[in-house]
């Protein structure tokens, strides 16, 4: 079955990167994957618990056993923790039951889910009956300026705030402070050029890093791999 990407539906674009789906034949081994960070939260489905994945700074473990199919909602940094009306940094390198956070609609939701409804509905309607308001214009800025590389004195300057204030609200919205956040954005974009099949040297410098030994410490420090470990590969996320 693999690891599959789906857009997201019209109404809920600019919250949700992606629709996902994971699984392994019946008949086959048990797949054992690592989740890789990249500043990113999901709903997830994974055939038997209803989940949030929070805000990794590091690899996390995933397990995927034969016959079992997993989806979840990949949403874009800062937005899934103001739809739950929880700052994120509660949840960072967690995988908390949504009955935890939202008893009421994890209810709901796994009621649909056991009488065999198909689970990316079922996310996406739960998705829309969160109780939260979408994530301000501020929230979307300040992961655009780091992604591209500001500092995060530039990036408070930017929007009248101060750097402690950018501070608390990067906590609240994506998990993790500026500095991190702007690694992990970083990151992100390398691991996505490596598995296009970039080469190492031409990914460093597209995503922002000094050379390629300095991308090589981050991927290590991150993923725990080396950038030729992603280099050409398939993508297998699913948190």
């Amino acid at each position: 079955m693999g690891y599959r990407e789906i857009p997201p539906p019209r109404q809920l674009r600019g919250e949700i990167e992606c629709a996902w789906t994971a699984g392994v034949a019946a008949g086959s081994p048990a797949e054992s994957v690592h989740v890789l960070p990249d500043g990113c939260m999901d709903l997830v489905w994974t055939g038997q618990e209803l989940l949030v994945a929070g805000p990794d700074t590091g690899p996390q473990p995933a397990r995927r056993q034969p016959g079992v199919l997993s989806a979840g909602l990949r949403f874009a940094p800062g937005r899934l923790p103001a739809l739950l009306g929880i700052p994120a940094a509660e949840v960072r390198d967690q995988r908390v039951p949504l009955a935890d956070l939202q008893p009421a609609l994890a209810r709901r939701a796994l009621a649909r889910l056991e009488q065999g409804e198909r689970p990316l509905p079922v996310l996406l309607g739960l998705t829309l009956a969160l109780p939260g308001d979408p994530a301000e214009l501020a929230v979307r800025t300040v992961a655009a300026q780091l992604a591209d590389g500001a500092s995060a004195r530039a990036t408070a300057d930017r929007l009248g705030w101060t750097e402690r204030s950018l501070h608390r609200r990067c906590l609240t919205a994506f998990g993790y402070g500026p500095a991190v956040l702007r690694r992990v954005l970083r990151f992100r974009r390398a691991a996505l050029l490596l598995y296009d099949g970039v080469p190492i040297a031409e990914a460093a410098a597209v995503a922002g890093y000094a050379d390629q030994p300095h991308l090589s410490r981050e991927m290590r420090a991150l993923a725990g791999v080396a950038p030729s470990q992603i280099y050409g590969g398939q993508r297998s996320n699913g948190a």
